[in-house]
């Protein structure tokens, strides 16, 4: 992106190269590739630079809107502090209700916003449902069959699959921060060369 400079003041932001009046001269959208950083900026025409020092990812936190700033000779775009979001569920409140922005479908006290770790528990279900479901055949032929034996190796599979996700959902529910959460999905190399993740795994499909 680029941006339009004049008196040391922004005039406007450039998404994509494009035909531009300056100054009553037009010039082609060309010059975006073809002129030097200098001929581009001799017109006010500059590059943005992108400063995500403040920027946070967008699954755990909300970012404010960026801005641009124009300051020796540079034209940067950035961002102010981001706000981590909510960890457990937000509910409506009775002030809520007083100032008029209850739903008329909710009540005190119902979710307004679902908390990051009911989110990501939710994900976790969903997730050892679908690995529960590849083996479901086997309890119902059992029902049906009463000559047919799970086989251990299934058994224990299944075991398994739901052991981890209640030790995912432990783990999820012992965050304190929302720093802590993101770091539970970090992966990381460790001495002896895997790649592992402080958040446990569902086992190896069978």
């Amino acid at each position: 992106m680029y941006a339009l400079v004049k008196d040391d003041n922004i005039q406007k932001i450039i998404n994509n190269p494009k035909a531009m009046i300056i100054d009553d001269v037009q010039y082609p959208a060309k010059i975006f590739q073809l002129w030097s950083q200098s001929e581009k900026e001799a017109i006010g025409i500059y590059e943005i630079i992108v400063d995500k020092t403040n920027y946070k990812d967008l699954a755990y936190y909300n970012n404010t809107n960026s801005t641009y700033t124009f300051a020796d000779g540079q034209v940067t775009e950035s961002w102010g502090t981001a706000t981590a979001k909510d960890l457990d569920d937000l509910l409506w409140t009775q002030e809520d209700k007083d100032n008029g922005d209850l739903p008329k479908t909710a009540l005190i006290g119902d979710v307004k916003v679902i908390g990051l770790k009911n989110q990501k528990k939710k994900i976790i279900k969903q997730q050892a449902s679908v690995l529960l479901e590849k083996t479901d055949w086997h309890n119902h032929k059992a029902l049906d069959d009463d000559t047919y034996t799970i086989p251990d190796n299934i058994k224990n599979y299944r075991a398994d699959v739901r052991a981890k996700s209640n030790e995912m959902e432990t783990q999820i529910d012992a965050c304190t921060t929302v720093d802590e959460l993101k770091e539970l999905y970090e992966y990381t190399e460790q001495e002896d060369g895997t790649i592992t993740r402080p958040l446990a795994e569902f086992p190896e499909e069978i």
